[in-house]
């Protein structure tokens, strides 16, 4: 595997934080994209109100059981 960077998650900005701090308790490093705040840093807007979070493909499996779990407990 490449150190790449994949999106697993893409939710609201109060979604996507919660899902980041899970993923960080078990040490897995998240970046998280914003292009609603970086739109209106540079004086564009955007559509959509997601956002978006990143982990390593390296550690996709070792957070799969994490974003699965936390999918299921926001669409109960």
């Amino acid at each position: 595997m490449t150190n790449e960077h994949i999106k697993v998650f893409s939710g609201s900005s109060i979604l996507t934080n919660g899902l980041k701090s899970l993923l960080e308790e078990v040490n897995i490093a998240c970046i998280i994209k914003d292009p609603i705040n970086s739109g209106k840093l540079t004086g564009f807007g955007t559509l959509g109100q997601t956002i978006q979070l990143f982990i390593l493909d390296s550690d996709l499996e070792k957070a799969k059981p994490i974003i699965e779990a936390y999918k299921e407990k926001i669409n109960a």
